[in-house]
């Protein structure tokens, strides 16, 4: 994840602060939460499953909260912190870094543009601002839209009428339609014998070059990581996509599709209406999804899959014939 620039960081913490553990003896200051592939040495992180072994053998975080079974895959250099529960934990702390993440708050520092800031830049009726933003030239907002705070739009994007972008950094000539909500949290939380715990959503949007984004999509910030479009990637009408997934180059996403949280789906993948895609998954390049399809496990590059449960297409077919 690259540094964060839309939510305030109340650290560095000292680590007994932020965990009760008598086997810590040095109580070093963190000044971060990352994930397993970004955390330096002064960095706390977090290591929950087995899928991530590679990462966790990589990391260079200083500290990582994991669990029993797992903390063997890290490395010497960092300090192991075991728990029960891995996310239970990581939410309590995070929530001490980034007090504001776990809600939405509306930004009401947004305010009709100066046009003499955003030379070349056209603007719809009832366009709304925020403080720090940055478009390029020959972009345009279309009537009541909303880029809050930070949010950066590169050269020729065309913005619909109708849109929130917030928490989100988008390259040249990328299009969203009318309707769009980007940036937004995600759908995180821990639940608890009496109530909800809300997980902080601390990353952001990133939507390369040359992408489009069709009416009415949703497309959620990432939590510890970022939420990734790729270039020259077109989303159809009503697309979901989740925290922390992410969308390589050229692929094609009809209507309805739904992302759940931090699957990575490869360079031109063809998906096609209401299909559901399930979370922590590696989808491969060149893969075709049909359309109702429901993928529950990994798919390998240059595979055609079909049906719920997702099978080989071939298999889905002469399953289908004996019905």
């Amino acid at each position: 994840m690259a540094d964060n620039n839309f939510f305030k960081n109340k650290g560095p913490f000292n680590i007994k602060d932020l965990i009760k553990d008598s086997s810590i003896k040095n109580n070093i200051k963190i000044k971060d939460i990352k994930k397993l592939s970004a955390a330096n040495i002064s960095d706390l992180s977090f290591y929950d499953s087995i899928r991530y072994k590679k990462e966790a053998i990589l990391t260079k975080a200083g500290f990582c909260i994991t669990t029993a079974k797992l903390k063997d895959h890290l490395p010497k250099s960092c300090v192991k912190i075991v728990v029960k529960n891995v996310l239970f934990n990581l939410a309590v702390i995070t929530k001490k870094f980034y007090p504001n993440a776990d809600i939405d708050y509306p930004d009401l520092s947004v305010k009709k543009p100066n046009k003499s800031k955003f030379p070349g830049v056209k603007f719809g009726n009832n366009v709304l601002v925020g403080k720090n933003v940055r478009i390029g030239k020959n972009s345009i907002i279309g009537s009541n839209s909303i880029v809050e705070q930070s949010v950066s739009i590169g050269k020729n994007c065309v913005i619909g009428s109708h849109v929130i972008i917030k928490n989100s950094i988008l390259g040249d000539n990328v299009v969203i339609q009318d309707g769009c909500k980007i940036g937004l949290k995600g759908f995180g939380f821990i639940p608890l014998k009496n109530e909800n715990l809300k997980f902080a959503h601390i990353g952001k949007v990133i939507i390369k070059k040359n992408v489009e984004i069709a009416s009415s999509c949703t497309i959620d910030r990432g939590s510890i990581d970022d939420t990734i479009i790729g270039e020259n990637s077109y989303l159809d009408n009503q697309v979901h996509i989740a925290h922390n997934v992410k969308i390589g180059k050229n692929c094609m996403i009809a209507g309805q599709v739904g992302f759940a949280g931090s699957s990575t789906i490869g360079d031109n993948v063809s998906i096609g209406g209401q299909a559901g895609i399930s979370g922590h998954l590696n989808i491969g390049n060149n893969v075709k999804i049909g359309g109702g399809s429901g993928v529950v496990k990994d798919i390998e590059d240059n595979s055609v899959v079909m049906g719920y449960p997702a099978v080989p297409f071939k298999n889905f077919i002469k399953n289908w014939k004996k019905k």
